[in-house]
Order: structure tokens, then C-alpha cells, then sequence
């Protein structure tokens, strides 16, 4: 099965790949590697705004992770020319934008890789970092940088 069938039977439709919003650049490749900047969670083409633990919920930054994960796959997909030439995703780094007392990062961030696993299969598995910060551009909940190897 492609991976393009796989979304298709998921019913995700990768959106454009948006400009970046300063100083650089959406991806770099170096040999097989390929870094893809931050995302960040976005609802209704606005950033997703909010705190973890203060004013958003464990399951609703799930939910604003997976959505980051579909818009990391369209920038994969432009960085690699096609999704199936991806042989590995190596890494996640996730922020989420937390108050002092919340400690659930690693769940929030569990809704981008499983659904990283759920299209790539085996090699969807990935190294991963989930941290809490303070505040993160635009307010946003959440935001992913991923690394991946292609062919």
C-alpha cells in the first residue's frame, strides 16, 4: 500500500505548504536527511491558541499534535517529492506551550506519532523529545520539528 493510499483511506488531504513566517526556510535537506522546521498547531487557518493544563485540555492538544502531524507530512511530501520515498521518520522534537503544573507533554505530543506511525507503518517509529515551555509563537499550543531520511 503507498502511503498516498493509506492517507486516502484515512481521508487526510495534505493542505499547501504554507511560506515561512520569517528568516527561514520550511526544510533542508543534507544527503538522506531531511530537517523540516517547526509547525505550528493551527485550527481553522489561525494559530491554535493556549496554554496546556490552563485553558486547553490533554486531548485537545492530542488532537492540535496529529493536526501538526498532517501539515509536517505536506512539508515532508514537498521536501522529498513524494511520500513514499520516505525510509524513515528519525525524530520528533515537540513544545507545548504549558503551564507550571502540567506534566502530560509526552501524551500531548503521542498524537502527532501515532499518527505518523498509523500512515508510515514501521518506519513512522521514531526518536522523540516533548518538552514544556512557556510561551511558543503566536500563542500556539504546540509546536513540531521532525527529521526524517529519504531515498
Amino acid at each position: 500500500m503507498t502511503i498516498e493510499s493509506k492517507l486516502k483511506e484515512l481521508a487526510i488531504t495534505l493542505p499547501p505548504v504554507g511560506a515561512p513566517a520569517a528568516a527561514y526556510v520550511r526544510f533542508v535537506r543534507t544527503g538522506n536527511l531531511v530537517f523540516l522546521s517547526g509547525h505550528i498547531a493551527r485550527r481553522d487557518g489561525k494559530p491554535w491558541a493556549g496554554k496546556l493544563g490552563v485553558d486547553i485540555t490533554t486531548e485537545e492538544g492530542k488532537a492540535a499534535a496529529r493536526a501538526i502531524a498532517v501539515d509536517l507530512m505536506a512539508t515532508l511530501q514537498a521536501a522529498a517529492g513524494e511520500l513514499d520515498r520516505v525510509k524513515r521518520i528519525v525524530k520528533l522534537l515537540g513544545l507545548v506551550n504549558s503551564g507550571p503544573a502540567f506534566t502530560e507533554h509526552h501524551l500531548v505530543i503521542d498524537g502527532a506519532s501515532q499518527l505518523l506511525v498509523e500512515v508510515f507503518g514501521d518506519i513512522g517509529k521514531h526518536a522523540r523529545s516533548a518538552f514544556g515551555v512557556a510561551q511558543i509563537p503566536l500563542g500556539a499550543c504546540v509546536e513540531i520539528e521532525l527529521i526524517a531520511e529519504i531515498e
